[in-house]
């Protein structure tokens, strides 16, 4: 599968003219909970030459390929990630983090992981992680029937959120080191078991509702929210992303 994703991201890089300057896994691979049918989602930062940023109009961002059921591939624009960093969207923090590199062109994976602490606001990324918890929790988990995943779908963000309220720094992708967050034996437990099934069955399993980790996953989300309700959102300068943007256009294409 690898050769596979790699064949398309050269593809990529010639039928568009860009540098792919990383490559990675984005979905359950990379979080630690895939089925043995999880499809593969390959997320990528490219960069154009250099003259394409010098015009007076804002070009096209991002590049996805068509979707089916093995490969999701997509990716954003240097400019547009680099931008992200600096709104805190969680996604690039993500990406920055993955286990699971297909490819690296230049040092820019290092880099963010360098600079990403120093533009992370947790309220933002409180916000997001909050967001797709509630979402995941209100309209999926209450059904006489839900699909498994959709508990890992409300449990990693809602221990990402925990993270960050509890220590102020970017949350780690992998739901392993999230798990730090929790030290009931009970929920633990609970957890220990949906990913044993999650492990054999497939992305389509249907689960009976779990009471314990429905209370949990309400008082977790009622305790962040009150727990987090004064902060506000971190002000920062963009120079140094600037900077790394203008390094990376200028040195993308030539690999110095």
């Amino acid at each position: 599968m690898k050769d596979t994703i790699l064949e398309k991201l050269a593809g990529i890089e010639r039928d568009n003219q860009v540098k792919i300057l990383f490559a990675i896994e984005s979905g359950s691979r990379a979080w630690g909970f895939a089925s043995p049918d999880s499809d593969y989602d390959v997320r990528f930062v490219y960069a154009h030459p250099a003259d394409h940023y010098l015009s007076i109009h804002d070009g096209k961002e991002n590049i996805d390929l068509p979707v089916d059921a093995v490969l999701d591939i997509g990716g954003w624009d240097i400019r547009r990630a680099l931008r992200y960093i600096g709104k805190t969207n969680a996604i690039i923090y993500e990406w920055y983090q993955s286990p699971i590199v297909y490819m690296e062109h230049t040092s820019l994976l290092k880099e963010l992981n360098e600079i990403g602490s120093d533009y992370f606001s947790p309220q933002a990324g409180i916000h997001h992680y909050l967001g797709m918890t509630i979402n995941a929790y209100e309209g999926s988990l209450k059904g006489e029937k839900v699909k498994l995943k959709k508990y890992f779908y409300a449990l990693r963000p809602i221990l990402a959120a925990l993270w960050i309220a509890r220590r102020g720094t970017v949350p780690p992708m992998e739901f392993s080191y999230l798990r730090e967050m929790e030290d009931d034996a009970r929920i633990n437990v609970e957890i220990d078991e949906l990913l044993r099934i999650k492990a054999t069955a497939d992305e389509k399993f249907d689960y009976a509702p779990n009471a314990m980790l429905n209370q949990y996953l309400e008082d977790k989300i009622n305790e962040i929210k009150t727990s987090t309700k004064d902060l506000r959102k971190k002000e920062t300068d963009s120079t140094a992303l600037s900077a790394l943007f203008r390094k990376t256009i200028y040195t993308a294409h030539d690999g110095r």
